[in-house]
């Protein structure tokens, strides 16, 4: 799978932007085939920062949602930025 391909879109909701400032964490819409680990490489590779952990559910719409909390040394507020969501 493609590192590019994997990410679709940065969920941009009050509850999304709430998760930016207080546990460090994005919330994007990724590929349904993506699995934890391509998740992960997608992120640090597209966005150029070092990822703790990724967690993923299945949304009612049929969409895989992943929760990335980025590490301490990176802040997600600081990416958001740059991605426009603030």
């Amino acid at each position: 799978m493609n590192l590019q391909d994997v990410v679709k879109r940065v969920v941009i909701t009050q509850d999304a932007v709430s998760l930016i400032e207080k546990e460090n964490k994005l919330v994007l819409i990724v590929d349904l085939k993506a699995d934890k680990n391509t998740i992960k490489r997608a992120v640090e590779h597209l966005y150029e920062v070092e990822v703790e952990r990724v967690n993923t559910l299945i949304t009612s719409r049929g969409e895989k949602k992943a929760f990335v909390r980025l590490k301490p040394e990176y802040k997600a507020s600081e990416l958001a930025v740059k991605l426009g969501i603030f």
